[in-house]
Order: C-alpha cells, then structure tokens, then sequence
C-alpha cells in the first residue's frame, strides 16, 4: 500500500525574521537566505521524486515567492496555484512591526511569552484606523471588516485555515491529488494541530523551521497516519 503525501512547508527566511520583528500579515520580502532555503527545499524534494498536481499559498509574498522558486526548481513552474488570506500566518495585531526584544522590554517577557505561546491569547489589537489594518490593503477588499482580524491567538487562526482544507484542499486529496502547501509557522501549526490530532498545549511546544518540508502521510481512507520532516 503506497500512503498518500501532503507536502506543507514554511516560507524562507524573511527580512523581519532576520530582524527578529514581528510580521504576521505584513508583507516582507524574502531575504538571501530565504530565497536559497527555498531552493534547498525544492532540491530536497527533487531528491526524493516529488512532483504535484496542485498547489496552495497565502496571499503574502515571503510565501509566494518560496513557492514560486520551488516549483522553479522542480520544474513545475506551470502548475496552478491557489491563494488565499485563510493561509496567512498570525496576526499579531499591534505588536506588528516591532522588534521582538523590545516588545520584552516594554512588557515583560513572562506577558509576551503568553501573548507568542498560549493556545487562546490574542496580543494587544489594533484599530481598525491603524495603518497597518489589513481592510485598508487592497488584497482583503473582497471581504467584510468583521472578518478581517485586529489581532489573532493559534486558535482565532486555526478557525480560518481549518475549514479552507476542510473545504478546498481535503476534497482535492480525496481525488488523490498530489498537494504542496506554502504557508506560515502559525498557519500550518494550527493546520499540523487538526490533522494529528495534537492537543492545545503541546502543539505550542512545535516550532516550524523555515523551508524544510513536512509531509504528512494519509491510508485509504484519507486519515492522517503521520507525519514527519522530509531528510
């Protein structure tokens, strides 16, 4: 019996992870690093024989270009790609933009620590009159404020990447698709959490390195039976 693979990986190193800023819906270029990170990633799974029928990505450009230069380096440049806002990593509401260390001078590390770790605590909101508000970004006018988030907790994003697999990705799955998914640390946190059936407090120990495939493995009836970093 040969299982069935969904291979999800994080963007590369972008240029607010080199500057230990928090990013979530801001879009930040891919740094040196990131950019050859996606192209390791791509020659891993080169490697090991993967080619894909589909592909899915967020509406964030750290994201899109990783999946851009592996399907580059895959030679399957051609295939179509899915973008949605479902797939975006974490919002972090007000803390957006800022430096990390000093976000821990200014609170506190124990009260960050909850805000980057709980399962549901949301960091501090911002104002629908902040500039950094995502409905003032033309990529989200298609939706309605209230669903466009001031600020999310791992469980607030959970509630937004589980039905889209749900939904759009597990239906193409079931046609045994072959599936690459690009996304965000938080993103396919709440993503890994929903397939393996990992409960609140263990999942906030699992931390997503940048470009490095996971694949998730399915029996024959489409259950998740394990999942694992690709070597």
């Amino acid at each position: 019996m040969i299982a069935k693979k969904v291979v999800l990986i994080r963007h590369g190193q972008s240029v607010w992870n080199e500057l230990n800023q928090f990013t979530g819906w801001h879009d930040v270029e891919l740094t040196r690093k990131g950019k050859d990170e996606a192209q390791s990633a791509a020659l891993l799974l080169k490697k090991n024989n993967f080619f894909f029928d589909c592909s899915y990505t967020s509406v964030l450009k750290r994201a899109i270009h990783t999946l851009q230069y592996i399907l580059d380096e895959i030679d399957q440049s051609w295939l179509s790609v899915q973008k949605t806002w479902r797939l975006n990593e974490r919002h972090y509401g007000a803390l957006e933009g800022l430096n990390k260390n000093q976000v821990i001078e200014k609170y506190g590390e124990k009260k960050v620590m909850l805000w980057r770790r709980s399962f549901n605590i949301t960091p501090p909101k911002i104002s629908m009159h902040d500039k950094r508000f995502p409905g003032h970004d033309r990529r989200y006018s298609h939706l309605k404020f209230d669903k466009i988030p001031l600020g999310e907790s791992l469980e607030t994003t959970a509630i937004r990447v589980i039905p889209y697999w749900d939904q759009v990705i597990y239906p193409e799955l079931k046609k045994n698709k072959k599936i690459l998914i690009v996304a965000h640390g938080n993103s396919l946190r709440a993503l890994v959490q929903y397939l393996n059936k990992i409960d609140n407090q263990k999942i906030l120990e699992l931390n997503i390195p940048t470009a490095t495939p996971i694949i998730v493995e399915f029996n024959e009836q489409y259950i998740p039976i394990k999942w694992y970093y690709l070597k």
